[in-house]
């Protein structure tokens, strides 16, 4: 086995199996996007029909982390795939849920990153609104409010106050939707990554 780096492997992962999210104009494609206000990060989040999360465990990468980043990712999630090496198969296979996507890429002999899918994501059954709205920040949660009508008893309350009363209000696919939605104006986060355009990763974090 060759080993593979983690910018190795993603850029192989935008170029081949999320080439057409990128063309997608309905469809926001993000590196290193934080969650529960930096708490952990998704290497790559794909925000389509849901948001789709993509972690990348490279040949150079260990998994001492990993299970402290999954319990994030089963929280704020609504799919998740895993790109494992293939020394991180067995690993992975071992810890991850069953509805977690299990994408294998290994280094060929002349260098190139290829995919093999061991497992499809399914839906996440364990998602938590609360962390789920997380991504929204404290104005576009007010203005989610204020579409749904509701009165706030506070001129400015916190931001888990706002999370707390959205997760009560709305189903996790209304949500989702709204985050979206949210995203599709945050136009700076549309740009294409650099590694696509032969420079550095430059990652597109959330505020």
């Amino acid at each position: 086995m060759k080993h593979s780096s983690d910018i190795e492997i993603r850029k192989a992962l935008h170029t081949k199996k999320l080439k057409e999210y990128h063309n997608c104009l309905n469809t926001i494609v993000i590196d290193e996007l934080g969650l529960i206000h930096g708490k952990n990060r998704i290497d790559i989040a794909v925000f389509n029909g849901c948001l789709h999360g993509y972690e990348i465990k490279s040949s150079r990468d260990n998994l001492d982390r990993f299970p402290d980043q999954l319990l994030i990712y089963r929280e704020c999630l609504e799919k998740l795939t895993l790109v494992v090496a293939p020394n991180h198969l067995d690993g992975v296979f071992s810890i991850s849920p069953q509805w977690c996507g299990i994408l294998l890429a290994d280094k060929g002999p002349r260098g190139g990153i290829n995919f093999s899918t061991i497992r499809r994501a399914q839906k996440n059954p364990e998602i938590n609104a609360i962390s789920l709205a997380h991504l929204l920040w404290r104005n576009e949660a007010i203005a989610l409010l204020d579409r749904l009508g509701i009165e706030r008893n506070k001129q400015k309350p916190s931001r888990t106050e706002l999370y707390n009363q959205l997760s009560q209000l709305v189903s996790i696919s209304e949500l989702s939707a709204w985050i979206k939605e949210q995203f599709m104006k945050r136009e700076t986060w549309r740009a294409v990554p650099q590694l696509l355009q032969g420079g550095d990763l430059h990652p597109l974090a959330s505020k």
